[in-house]
């Protein structure tokens, strides 16, 4: 009699646990905290990095001033004419933008996490109760937030030094922030992705640099996009730096200056549609191959 009534009782099989609920209830806030802990972490050792915090905050500003300037030269313009001309300043400021989301995410990622994969730095992080969702947390807290302070950086030095008109419309900076989240989120997944490539810690940046530069040198960067050869532009339009700069240039350009694109249109939807397929591309490669050990380590 007492076992039966102990199996049939309030804790049988199909009744409601309260613990049960309020631990997984708890479970993703404290995941959450674990990764805001864990982004403090990350720019603290960040910011550590005298080196690499320059050239990350100053080299999109150092090629602004440098392109603007040897492109601009005697009035010169980007495109346009009277009051719808568009300095050289103006056309590349969007694209050191995106070329500065870049090197936060995608080249600072794919470099970093093959170093502290190289030197045991995941493999011993691996073996502590931190959940690895709540490392990749701190990982793009990280991003995001040096990505932002180096945007307003660039953009500031831009207004104050080429005279570079800021949007004024909420349209322009609702465009700006889907850009450069999808953008941001897109460099992450594919830095962390792309950092089982290199076999080591030293052949990291031979091997993450020149991908770098190919596409910096493609995608409308460096130079007038629609300048660019035809067999070029089909190449960049594969890959997001094209599709981020595209998107910036939407944003910090005048309506008529989507006239001179290749398509006569800011391509908003393809942009989209082309950052989201490389977001789903980069988490799936990530999952399938990212390693917290070297490839010698077993």
């Amino acid at each position: 009699m007492t076992a039966a009534t102990h199996g049939t009782g309030t804790h049988g099989p199909g009744t409601h646990h309260p613990g049960t609920t309020r631990t997984s209830t708890r479970r993703l806030p404290g995941i959450v905290a674990l990764g805001v802990s864990r982004t403090r972490l990350e720019l603290v050792s960040f910011f550590r990095e005298r080196d690499a915090v320059v050239f990350i905050f100053a080299y999109p500003i150092l090629m602004l001033a440098i392109f603007a300037s040897v492109f601009g030269q005697d009035g010169a313009t980007a495109g346009g004419s009277g009051e719808d001309a568009v300095s050289f300043a103006q056309y590349f400021l969007p694209g050191m933008i995106a070329t500065g989301m870049m090197l936060t995410s995608f080249q600072a990622l794919a470099t970093s996490l093959a170093v502290e994969r190289d030197d045991g730095s995941l493999k011993r992080l691996r073996t502590t109760p931190l959940p690895p969702v709540a490392f990749f947390l701190g990982k793009i807290g990280q991003v995001l937030v040096v990505s932002l302070a180096q945007t307003i950086l660039l953009v500031a030095a831009g207004a104050v030094l080429f005279g570079i008109e800021v949007p004024g419309s909420l349209d322009a900076w609702v465009t700006f922030a889907w850009v450069f989240v999808l953008g941001t989120a897109v460099g992450t997944v594919c830095g962390i992705a792309f950092s089982s490539v290199p076999r080591s810690g030293r052949s990291v940046t031979a091997v993450v640099l020149p991908v770098v530069l190919v596409l910096q040198f493609t995608s409308g960067v460096f130079f007038v996009f629609s300048d660019l050869p035809t067999w070029m532009q089909r190449f960049a339009e594969v890959f997001p730096l094209k599709w981020m700069a595209q998107g910036m240039r939407s944003v910090f350009l005048p309506d008529s200056a989507q006239a001179a694109e290749v398509s006569g249109s800011w391509q908003h939807g393809p942009t989209a549609v082309i950052l989201v397929a490389w977001l789903i591309l980069g988490l799936v490669v990530c999952v399938r191959t990212f390693r917290w050990r070297r490839r010698d380590d077993g």
